[in-house]
């Protein structure tokens, strides 16, 4: 079942599996994103990011992010959070702030789901795209690339400086990109 979250939910997202065994990240070479070997494991939340994301995913709730999740029963298994907070260098775009599946939904169209709502939510909002601020990670930059995201040619200063190691993307939002990724079957 999908439906919003709660302020007294936000505490759940910290419950979903986000372990994953990761052999390659992308990189970005001479503004061409290009696959290298990476061997890393990441075993859950690390608890220093929990403390510094609950505050940050708290301030978003109360400006009026959109939070969506995914439950089995009345365990929180995917969520999505798409930001209201204009982002200064791109003031039509609002940013795609969480996805996470758990571990053993994964490639079973929860992330799909989440991800074409937080795209609909972000449409509603008059959005043009949402900026994307993604983990270098094989699995991850390709879910968005699959869908139709694209490389950002000049990172926004702020959210660069938030994530310097990610790779930073844009999804357009328009109503043919929605229909599209409902349609897709990666």
């Amino acid at each position: 079942m999908f439906r919003p979250l709660t302020h007294d939910e936000i505490d759940l997202i910290w419950t979903i599996d986000r372990s994953e065994v990761h052999r390659h990240i992308y990189k970005v070479v001479d503004g061409r994103l290009t696959l290298v070997p990476a061997y890393f494991e990441v075993p859950g939340w690390d608890p220093k990011m929990i403390e510094s994301d609950t505050i940050k995913l708290r301030g978003c709730f109360d400006r009026g992010g959109i939070f969506r999740g995914a439950f089995d029963g009345d365990a929180l298994v995917g969520v999505s959070v798409v930001d209201t907070k204009r982002i200064e260098r791109a003031p039509n775009q609002l940013q795609l702030l969480y996805l996470y599946v758990s571990r053993s939904l994964r490639g079973q169209g929860v992330g799909r789901k989440l991800f074409t709502d937080a795209a609909e939510a972000a449409r509603a909002l008059g959005a043009k795209a949402l900026y994307i601020s993604s983990a270098p990670t094989e699995n991850t930059v390709n879910f968005y690339l699959h869908r139709g995201a694209l490389l950002v040619a000049e990172p926004d200063p702020d959210l660069f400086a938030a994530e310097p190691d990610d790779l930073h993307l844009t999804y357009p939002v328009s109503p043919k990109n929605s229909i599209r990724a409902k349609n897709r079957r990666f």
